[in-house]
């Protein structure tokens, strides 16, 4: 081995005095890698094992302190393990920071007695979880998740929508595709476009190509767009009203990417930096009137690898957490 490479695989505390304690450790390392399909060259690989190793102590760290009752939530390794969070951040989290809303506001109907909890999985209303993969398009995944289930609401019908559709064309209403957007541009686009094609017509391949959108495949279409005040039980009562709602957070911190299940509340979770688009389809607790026991459940775009079968269930009446009701939003049709 290269002198220096030598030194640097000790600084890393990858050439170890105790190879048992290691072993274990090596076997984890090749087992990740494979599953994820991990290659590296000599060189990056002991940077990128390094910050792997790091991410597990951390993971382990926080579901020793869950145990001792200090979470309410677990941490696991996934895909993402081989990445900082600055890296992570850069390739994951692509929604633009909207300044000014520019939908109409939302006034949700009265109800004598709103729903204890509501799962619009349930009522057949929600696709599959989808992978953005190393595109900065969730805006796109919420955007479709939010138009999908108000089209099933219309149409009884429930038809997945292209999200390469919205990342292709709908950069004239100032979406970026691979490069972040908004989910709002994304209703306005099928708005003023007429349509909006099925991912089956035109199917996502994780990165900005040439717009293909053909009339003929238009599966959906928004004829005008909500924006829902900014308040926790004003998303409640929309959501329990009308079905699955577009929203934005703070994704940013490792504790969210690191996920496994569990209530996710992270005091350093911001309610004002939003930077990753989501789908919140439900609502409810743990049976119980305890406490920080209640919950948004919220579909993700990163696979069914992450979190709960792709899902997450997030703070929920804990001074809007993670910003969740900040940014909410859904399509008319």
């Amino acid at each position: 081995m290269h002198p220096s490479l030598f030194l640097a695989a000790l600084c890393l505390g990858i050439a170890s005095t105790a190879p048992k304690l290691y072993q274990s450790i090596d076997e984890q390392w090749s087992q990740w890698k494979a599953t994820h399909g991990k290659l590296y060259g000599v060189n990056d690989e002991i940077w990128r094992r390094a910050v792997w190793e790091r991410n597990m102590k951390m993971i382990e760290q926080h579901n020793r302190e869950h145990s001792q009752g200090k979470h309410t939530f677990t941490m696991a390794m996934n895909s993402f393990g081989d990445m900082t969070n600055e890296e992570f951040r850069q390739v994951m989290n692509g929604l633009k920071i909207q300044k000014h809303r520019k939908g109409k506001l939302f006034q949700a109907p009265f109800f004598a007695e709103i729903p204890s909890s509501v799962d619009w999985r349930e009522k057949g209303y929600v696709t599959p979880v989808k992978n953005q993969g190393y595109c900065l398009c969730c805006w796109a995944f919420s955007a479709t998740g939010a138009l999908e289930g108000q089209m099933f609401r219309k149409t009884g019908k429930l038809v997945s929508l292209s999200e390469q559709n919205l990342v292709d064309c709908s950069q004239p209403g100032g979406n970026e595709g691979c490069n972040s957007g908004l989910i709002d541009d994304a209703f306005q686009y099928v708005k003023d476009n007429g349509g909006l094609d099925s991912e089956q017509s035109y199917p996502y391949h994780a990165q900005g190509e040439s717009c293909k959108y053909k009339p003929e495949n238009s599966v959906a279409s928004v004829t005008d767009y909500w924006d829902i005040p900014s308040k926790e039980n004003e998303l409640m009562n929309t959501l329990a009203a009308v079905g699955p709602i577009s929203a934005a957070i703070d994704s940013s911190l490792d504790t969210f990417r690191f996920y496994k299940e569990g209530i996710y509340y992270d005091p350093n979770c911001s309610s004002e930096n939003l930077d990753h688009g989501i789908l919140v389809v439900g609502y409810g607790s743990d049976g119980t009137e305890a406490e920080n026991k209640k919950y948004w459940i919220v579909k993700n775009s990163w696979g069914t690898d992450w979190g709960m079968g792709g899902y997450i269930m997030m703070a929920k009446d804990r001074d809007n957490h993670c910003g969740i009701a900040s940014m909410a939003s859904f399509p008319a049709v």
